[in-house]
């Protein structure tokens, strides 16, 4: 006989009482995202254990900060353990983990699948979407499905790449007169590189391979950089952030220095240069999206409105997008009225949601 719905709803309001729960902060990691999520951490610990601007006391218990150092070992409160014996002393301590990842293991589904094997809960989306919305060339084919548009584009393997390749070249020419060549996993635009000649293709792909084998080549889009964020609310519902327009540098792509360096684009919420009806229609997508691809929690998805149309192209959805005072998502979520510890803790209760309604 399966659990009544009262009973239900008596155990959900038990786990989403963060008041005597231990959180962990994971955060740093091995992939090329590390320093962001470094700073991501930070923030996120501080605010957890700080107040909002409401004067909200809400919080967990207790805040472990736990950090995966470059090298491999795993660092909780200051003091570096094996991954094996981490792991065992955060199930005896943790009620619940959350991702302040970016990027390889922390984002593709890797750590998401370790910790539902140990039954440890954790913040964002689980196993299979994770994975999907980091493999760009999945993400494309089930974002085409929804119904979103897509740059024209292709996959090479570093494998099956000489430089030169004159049949690479051709291909390429036929996706546009631009191209942007990036890793097919990881974010942050880390190995990305905006192409406008075609004698430029070899380095952009060397640069792209020397983080992931595989690599992305997909026609530029010249237009309006624009992305959706979305969080879901302690009763469950996913939301719709205000857009946020990015503004690059003339010349520039929205890359790793633009997004992260203090002069890098100007980041507009509410956008400037788009209409209430595309930003409507942004907002749709990215709650399409994260639902297509199995999203939990929260997600922000990434498009660019082609100048001269009405209809945005997909680049990305991010499971765990970044969480600096700089990033996206917490400025979208400040401009809808949801302050940042706010934020950390609507995402912890859907972590603590998603445990509690588990068969």
């Amino acid at each position: 006989m399966g659990t009544s719905t009262p009973e239900l709803e008596l155990a959900v309001r038990a786990e989403l009482s963060l008041s005597r729960k231990t959180v962990a902060v994971l955060h740093g990691g091995t992939s090329g995202e590390r320093e962001i999520s470094l700073a991501s951490g930070r923030e996120v610990s501080k605010a957890l254990t700080g107040r909002s601007w409401s004067g909200d006391e809400r919080g967990p218990a207790r805040v472990l900060g736990v950090e995966i150092e470059a090298g491999g070992a795993w660092s909780i409160d200051g003091r570096s353990y094996a991954p094996l014996e981490a792991l065992t002393r955060l199930v005896d301590q943790v009620d619940l983990v959350f991702f302040a990842l970016h990027g390889g293991d922390g984002e593709d589904g890797t750590l998401q699948g370790l910790f539902e094997t140990l039954g440890l809960a954790y913040t964002g989306s689980g196993v299979p979407s994770s994975a999907r919305c980091m493999d760009k060339e999945v993400a494309r084919v089930l974002a085409r499905a929804y119904g979103a548009s897509v740059a024209p584009g292709l996959v090479q393997n570093s494998t099956d790449w000489k430089p030169g390749d004159g049949a690479l070249r051709s291909r390429v020419r036929e996706l546009g007169s631009a191209w942007i060549v990036k890793p097919l996993f990881g974010g942050s635009s880390v190995g990305a590189s905006l192409v406008r000649s075609i004698d430029e293709l070899d380095q952009a792909l060397e640069t792209s391979f020397a983080w992931e084998p595989r690599a992305l080549i997909e026609g530029f889009v010249d237009g309006i950089e624009l992305t959706g964020g979305i969080v879901s609310t302690p009763e469950g519902r996913d939301q719709a952030l205000p857009v946020v327009e990015i503004r690059p540098h003339e010349g520039r792509f929205f890359d790793y220095e633009e997004k992260y360096d203090s002069a890098g684009a100007q980041e507009l919420c509410p956008p400037e240069s788009v209409s209430p009806e595309v930003c409507m229609r942004i907002q749709e997508l990215s709650l399409g999206l994260h639902a297509q691809f199995g999203c939990r929690g929260y997600s922000r998805s990434d498009f660019i409105l082609p100048h001269g149309s009405s209809e945005p192209v997909f680049l990305e959805t991010n499971t765990l997008p970044g969480l600096t005072r700089r990033s996206l998502l917490p400025l979208a979520a400040a401009e809808g009225g949801i302050d940042y510890r706010t934020l950390c803790l609507w995402i912890l209760e859907s972590a603590a949601r998603a445990k509690a309604e588990r068969p």
